[in-house]
């Protein structure tokens, strides 16, 4: 599952190899977390810990969400809030997650993805909620 395809430069910042063109599967990106851990991190958070980031994480996110998209304004410290960060840390935990708890997220999504068509395949078609108007 390719999540995009880019010249990715960390070595000026972080003094990490340089990978030109790798394709950001979900299958590199774990490999990639996992190098960045045991180069930077030391050792990974525990499983619990990192849950508890997790949540962290996806409260920024919603932080953003609410005051982009729902009725809250942003207040004068929040105005460089980037939402694609914020997700991308969101991914960052749940990748760490998968490798401590060895889930393949490429198998795993594409069995989600599997079940919820198998599931669902006619159910948001026929829902009249979700008709246009």
């Amino acid at each position: 599952m390719l999540i995009c395809s880019t010249l990715w430069v960390l070595r000026e910042h972080y003094g990490m190899e340089l990978k030109i063109n790798m394709d950001y599967t979900l299958e590199n990106c774990q490999k990639l977390v996992d190098d960045w851990i045991r180069t930077y991190g030391v050792r990974y958070f525990s499983e619990l810990t990192n849950t508890a980031i997790l949540m962290e994480e996806v409260g920024e996110l919603a932080r953003i969400m609410a005051r982009q998209y729902g009725d809250q304004s942003f207040k004068k410290n929040e105005q460089d809030l980037d939402l694609g960060e914020e997700m991308a840390d969101i991914l960052f935990v749940l990748i760490c997650l998968a490798n401590q708890t060895g889930v393949e997220l490429e198998d795993a999504f594409k069995k989600s993805m599997e079940k919820k068509t198998h599931r669902d395949k006619e159910r948001h078609i026929k829902n009249p909620k979700l008709q246009r108007k």
